[in-house]
């Protein structure tokens, strides 16, 4: 037990300026993300909107869901959640009662989830796990206006490790999620082939120009998709090493944030690169940590010798508040903890690993129907299968023919022009934002054909009221399709008729 305990003390100490550099990335994040979500209160959670309450609780509801944004159907109501919301996460931003801005700002990242599954991906199940871990962080501790009234103390008169069960289910939470996601890229695609990539990169829905730049080197496209997949496998086993811990831990970070951010030159993810490389943050060894302490303050002491320093000058002397790099509100980086939540913690953690493991093809017992309650209801629920096992190849782009008054047909995704059947130059601006790329994407299926008339009803009638002097009387959603192929062969388009609604619903 002494050598177990020396080796999980070893690999699993985390510091906390680290912690606390997470924490403010994420609320950052949280705050972006809720921005984003802003702009589409009525159409993402409104009964007028895409996903009436009805239907949400009759195809995508479960007993142990729960959503303050379910309550109520009007965007009214969701306009006080997103600002409370808002208020929680600029809190934690903070580090004003961080503890309970980050349990706050959890329920409410649930609850705006369970509001809408067609528009989530798998960056959102991180933001959400790692939001539940730092419940159980001290990530207060510095960079935060929590630790503002206690007494400073030199960085080399106390430690900055922490270590406990949280930090053990935070650093293999990372671990999972990309060791999880290696296990599920087993296709000849990814495994054998090395044609994955090649796929991703023909889908015109997310390519980014970074991602036409690469697209025509088949070689080279191979040799980066057997690289992600034996990197994601490999990768998370370095931070298991109880050995040169520190020069692990930067070759981990170094590699996730380079992977994530050629994702994000490539492929249009949303928040997602930010969101993954945000959840590294903490795994900062102290040496990286004490070169950010000296950097800001050494732009702290430029800012007092500058043109601001009057205003410096008076927010030192406001009662209470210091300017100051690192202020922590004890001398000591770990504290006990009650029993039962470390019980707690090391629980959802062995009940994470379960899950995350039952989602792969390894040879083990799976978590059993009857134990899932307890994750879907903290939502612990995990699935890593981004890219997999296979790449969708159903591409294409979205044509809304609507018919006028007057009989002409306008394409409502051309803001009313003629319709025509041509391709885009980029197909990716059609899309607003991510939410609604995702929700396209889920619109495809045929498993949720039930969403489709509420769509065409709300282009209809947002159309409509936004075009009074010309309304359109009927509408069909069309996907042209046009599959990708292997060998950089070309597919002619073909004209699927999802849906077709006639005048926007009284």
């Amino acid at each position: 037990m002494k050598y177990l305990e020396q080796y999980l003390r070893h690999v699993f100490t985390v510091d906390l300026r680290a912690l606390a550099l997470m924490r403010i990335w994420l609320a950052g994040i949280v705050l972006l993300d809720l921005a984003i979500r802003a702009t589409d209160l009525e159409a993402h959670y409104a009964n007028t909107g895409i996903l009436p309450l009805h239907v949400l609780h009759q195809y995508l509801w479960l007993p142990q869901y729960f959503s303050l944004h379910a309550l109520s159907g009007q965007w009214q109501a969701q306009l006080l959640l997103f600002v409370l919301a808002a208020l929680a996460a600029f809190s934690l931003l903070l580090g004003y009662k961080t503890r309970t801005a980050t349990v706050v700002s959890w329920l409410l990242l649930v609850s705006l989830q369970n509001r809408n599954p067609m528009i989530t991906q798998g960056g959102d199940s991180l933001l959400r796990m790692l939001l539940f871990w730092g419940m159980f962080l001290p990530w207060g501790r510095y960079y935060a206006y929590d630790a503002i009234n206690s007494v400073r103390t030199r960085l080399t008169e106390q430690t900055t490790s922490y270590f406990s069960p949280a930090s053990i289910a935070y650093i293999l939470q990372i671990a999972l999620v990309y060791f999880c996601t290696g296990l599920l890229k087993n296709s000849p695609e990814w495994r054998t082939d090395g044609t994955a990539l090649y796929y991703a990169l023909s889908l015109d829905q997310i390519l980014m120009p970074g991602g036409k730049l690469i697209y025509q080197y088949p070689d080279l496209l191979r040799f980066l998709t057997l690289a992600t997949v034996y990197t994601e496998l490999i990768l998370p086993f370095l931070l298991l090493i109880p050995f040169y811990t520190k020069f692990f831990r930067m070759v981990v970070v170094g590699v996730l944030v380079s992977l994530h951010i050629g994702i994000s030159l490539t492929l249009f993810v949303g928040l997602f690169y930010l969101i993954n490389i945000a959840s590294v943050a903490g795994l900062l060894p102290a040496s990286f940590m004490d070169w950010i302490d000296r950097r800001l303050m050494a732009s702290y002491r430029r800012l007092r010798s500058g043109q601001f320093w009057p205003l410096v000058s008076y927010l030192d002397k406001l009662p209470g508040i210091r300017v100051s790099v690192h202020l922590p509100n004890r001398a000591s980086a770990t504290r006990l903890r009650p029993y039962f939540l470390s019980a707690f913690i090391v629980f959802s953690l062995l009940y994470s690993i379960w899950w995350n493991l039952s989602t792969t093809n390894l040879p083990l017992r799976t978590l059993p129907d009857s134990s899932r309650w307890f994750g879907y209801l903290l939502r612990l629920d995990q699935h890593w299968g981004m890219f997999s096992p296979t790449v969708f190849k159903d591409d294409g782009w979205y044509v809304l023919e609507g018919k006028t008054a007057t009989g002409n047909i306008i394409d409502l995704n051309q803001e009313g022009k003629a319709l025509d059947h041509v391709k885009p130059a980029s197909v990716m601006a059609l899309f607003k934002n991510d939410r609604w790329r995702k929700y396209s994407e889920n619109y495809l299926f045929v498993s949720n054909s039930y969403l489709r008339p509420y769509y065409c009803n709300y282009l209809v009638r947002r159309w409509n009221e936004a075009h009074p002097q010309a309304p359109i009387k009927n509408l069909e959603v069309v996907y042209m399709l046009e599959p990708s192929l292997p060998d950089y062969q070309v597919a002619t388009p073909t004209r699927q008729v999802l849906c077709s609604c006639a005048n926007a619903p009284e």
